[in-house]
């Protein structure tokens, strides 16, 4: 097939490996470098999670902390591969500049410490109704956080990459397939990279909502209106 003259002479553009924004990259590298750091101090995942003791002790650092601890290396690079995939839209809408990727960390952090206080809410409410064990828990682990992410996307992905409705079709779709997933893996205890640790699949489910429900206000707090206009 004959080719171009031009294009023998021009220069070959790359495409980079990675195209996602900077600031999931960056906290893809936070995730895993926290996993790689606990490693080498030798130090155990229950000292930075979130648990019922610490929470009624009012220690609320584990709200913070539990979200960056990891079980394994399969748990949070889980975790890292979802915050890859859901986290680059969110963070393209909100803006990759000093103030849209603040509003990104503070987002999956945000997600991250309504789906602790969800799930802790909803099993205190269960045992006090003796339909939940009345032993203690713990929370290890970002897949709440990136829940949250995947709550945020599923609105942007109904209003084709600006702000969809809470209600629209494909908000639905994937609300009904994230709570079907993780009811699953619930009633059949599966646990993929959590080391045998159970999974807190009611906190997925939580931190999908909070997502849903918060990317409007933080899309605000990033000024990305002015750059995406909110879809009806």
């Amino acid at each position: 097939m004959p080719r171009d003259a031009n294009s023998l002479t021009a220069p070959r553009t790359r495409e980079p490996v990675l195209n996602a924004p900077w600031p999931v990259l960056v906290l893809i590298v936070v995730l895993i470098g926290a996993h790689a750091a606990r490693l080498v101090a030798g130090l155990s995942p229950q000292a930075f999670a979130l648990t019922q003791e610490g929470l009624r002790a009012h220690r609320g650092f584990g709200l913070i902390t539990y979200i960056f601890v990891h079980a394994s290396w399969a748990h949070v690079l889980m975790n890292a591969v979802f915050t890859l995939a859901f986290g680059a839209p969110v963070a393209r809408f909100l803006g990759v500049g000093a103030r849209g990727a603040l509003a990104f960390f503070a987002f999956f952090v945000v997600c991250g410490v309504v789906a602790a206080l969800g799930y802790a809410g909803l099993l205190d409410a269960l045992s006090q109704m003796g339909a939940a064990s009345q032993n203690g828990w713990a929370l290890v682990g970002a897949s709440g956080a990136a829940s949250g992410l995947l709550g945020a996307a599923a609105r942007l992905m109904n209003g084709r990459g600006r702000l969809g409705s809470m209600f629209g079709r494909n908000v639905a779709a994937m609300t009904v397939a994230w709570i079907a997933a993780n009811a699953l893996l619930g009633l059949l205890g599966l646990t993929p990279g959590a080391a045998g640790m159970p999974v807190a699949w009611e906190a997925h489910i939580i931190g999908f909502f909070a997502g849903l429900l918060m990317i409007g206000p933080f899309a605000r707090i990033a000024g990305a209106r002015r750059y995406h206009s909110i879809a009806p």
